[in-house]
C-alpha cells in the first residue's frame, strides 16, 4: 500500500508548535515593504494560530 504524502503548499506554509498547534504567518508581509509604516510591519511579522475551523483540513493537508 502507497504511503500518503504531505500536501507541498501546506507544509511550507504551516508549522506546527511542539505543543502542537498550527501557526501561520500574515499576509502583506512579503513584498512592497516600502510604503508600509513600520508599525503595520512589525505587526504583520508576527504568526498567528490557525483558527480552530481551518485546522482539520490542514492537519489531514500535513498527514498529521
Amino acid at each position: 500500500m502507497p504511503k500518503n504524502k504531505t500536501h507541498s503548499g501546506a507544509k511550507k506554509r504551516f508549522k506546527v508548535t511542539g505543543s502542537g498547534r498550527l501557526m501561520r504567518e500574515q499576509a502583506n508581509g512579503r513584498h512592497l515593504m516600502e510604503h508600509k509604516s513600520s508599525r503595520r510591519t512589525r505587526r504583520i511579522a508576527g504568526d498567528l494560530p490557525v483558527a480552530d475551523g481551518d485546522a482539520k483540513r490542514i492537519n489531514r493537508l500535513l498527514g498529521r
